[in-house]
């Protein structure tokens, strides 16, 4: 029998819709109907979940399913793998079944073994209950893995032994703030289940799940076809009908916003425009890029700077919004005090808005890069229009004039700036010993704290250049400011968990860890 093409599905395949089913979950109506039906309503991805039978038993159910699959007119969309049993979905891969791979559960078969037995183009899917769970799976080889399956959203017997334990032993479930802490930090599309029902959809959808998965609310329904359109129709209604290509996350061509860097360059790669371009790749928008000044620049310090005229600067900025108009601005080094004039009225003048100013004054090797009249003219100039400004410690001291030595003073400090200034300040903790933790100050006196982990990592090169683009980016998105905060942390500090080693100073860190 000739083989099935697999490799296309594995680029398009779209788990938002998913359906576990196995021969006991259906009561006494046949597996092959409730899956047709299932289909019918909409499901775009289907699991034999069926571990007590043998290989001959599951390949033989395999080979039915794959044949329902097939008689359907979205065939060509539908996903199938099998449930933990690899040896079973090897051996109907073999013999030209179209099983597409498996799910794996976390006390299962190590999915790299997985990948080397079913091949480069099976679809394999991993459990990951718990946000340490998603890191260790963000940690598997680059083409390990294509998605995150987590649960339970509610205590259900069909998994007892998915449940998630808290420090006291006591089972636990998934709400919603737990859904987006994993999905943040996920770098697979993560769906959702475990007890899911239609009145859950409304508040999965609105969560950063990729999708849902169910057993009941389809097998068990009076009428499978309904439950399943049902749960489609609701997620659907609040989510649309996305185009996303669930294999690698990028966005449509159709809904890519573009995000403007406005920096200085950086001759290693490591921070100013080039580390802008790149964040902004990994974090899904199209990166733009205005030259306010040119850096010779490596890990070990800045060696010269250079400014650009400011009528060039101008033009450029001109020719952005007059084409491809960013949805977002970041805002870095500029040289000059006549470029940030400039800027400052082009920006105006273009009506910009997301405007995310990073009062870069020191590089992280201990250079100046910015003289005190053109920080006094960016504090004049360029704070007034901006939607957040991001200081380390450093450069919170000297702008709100006061010394900084714990939490307290940095909350002190983000409130006064943000009250003085009109505008939104994120105070980063990153030079803190401890931990990275940062705090967020609005004009009206509101605070709120975000936590970060501080890793042990002394390439640093380009680490605010880097967080204030990823800001940037998830405001073009359309996140909150709190939301992009969240997202942009989890970004940076996969950047530098990578612990990229390069340069004898400071280092850079890996931009693309999403992508390996």
């Amino acid at each position: 029998m000739k083989a099935f093409p697999y490799s296309s599905l594995r680029e398009r395949f779209d788990p938002r819709f998913y359906f576990v089913v196995g021969p006991d979950d259906c009561g006494n109506r046949p597996i092959l109907d409730v899956v047709a039906k299932a289909l019918d309503g909409g499901v775009s991805f289907v699991q034999l979940r069926a571990k007590t039978q043998d290989v001959s038993q599951i390949v033989s159910l395999a080979s039915d399913i794959a044949n329902e699959i097939a008689g359907h007119h979205v065939s060509d969309s539908v996903a199938f793998v099998i449930d933990d049993r690899v040896d079973a979905a090897l051996q109907a891969r073999q013999q030209g079944i179209k099983v597409d791979g498996v799910h794996i559960g976390q006390d299962d078969l190590d999915p790299v073994v997985a990948r080397k037995l079913l091949g480069p183009d099976a679809i394999i899917g991993l459990s990951a209950n718990t946000v340490d769970e998603v890191r260790e799976a963000n940690e598997l080889p680059a083409g390990t893995i294509d998605y995150i399956g987590a649960g339970p959203l509610h205590m259900t017997a069909t998994k007892p032994d998915s449940a998630v334990l808290d420090g006291n032993g006591e089972a636990t479930t998934l709400d919603a703030e737990s859904i987006d802490a994993m999905c943040t930090i996920s770098k697979y599309p993560l769906i959702v289940g475990g007890g899911v029902k239609i009145d859950d959809i409304p508040m999965l959808a609105k969560t950063k799940a990729d999708g849902w998965f169910v057993v009941s609310a389809i097998a068990a329904a009076a009428d499978p076809e309904q439950a399943a359109r049902e749960l489609v129709d609701n997620w659907t209604a609040i989510r649309g009908d996305e185009t996303v290509r669930y294999a690698d996350r990028k966005h449509s061509a159709t809904k890519l916003p573009a995000v403007l860097t406005i920096a200085t360059t950086d001759s290693s790669g490591g921070a100013g425009v080039p580390a802008d371009l790149k964040t902004m790749l990994a974090n899904d928008v199209f990166g733009e890029c205005v030259i306010a000044g040119i850096t010779a620049q490596n890990t070990k310090g800045v060696q010269e700077i250079a400014a650009v005229d400011p009528k060039m600067v101008g033009a450029q900025i001109d020719s952005v919004f007059d084409d491809i108009r960013p949805s977002a601005v970041k805002i870095g080094v500029i040289v000059g005090v006549e470029s940030v004039k400039m800027v400052a009225r082009k920006l105006k003048d273009h009506e910009a808005s997301n405007i995310v100013v990073d009062p870069v004054m020191v590089a992280t090797s201990g250079s100046s890069l910015a003289a005190d009249d053109t920080i006094a003219e960016e504090i004049k100039e360029l704070f007034p229009i901006a939607t957040v400004i991001t200081p380390n410690i450093p450069e919170a001291q000297v702008l709100a004039q006061m010394p900084i030595g714990n939490h307290a003073d940095m909350e002190t400090a983000a409130v006064q700036l943000a009250k003085d200034y009109g505008i939104a300040v994120l105070v980063k903790g990153g030079h803190g010993v401890d931990d990275a933790n940062d705090v967020l100050a609005l004009p009206d006196g509101r605070t709120t704290w975000f936590e970060g982990e501080h890793i042990d990592n002394t390439n640093t090169h380009g680490t605010g250049c880097t967080l204030s683009s990823a800001i940037a980016s998830y405001l073009a998105l359309g996140e909150s400011l709190e939301d992009a905060i969240t997202d942009a942390k989890a970004y940076l500090s996969g950047a530098l968990r990578a612990n990229l080693n390069l340069g004898a100073g400071h280092g850079p860190m890996d931009h693309a860890w999403t992508m390996h």
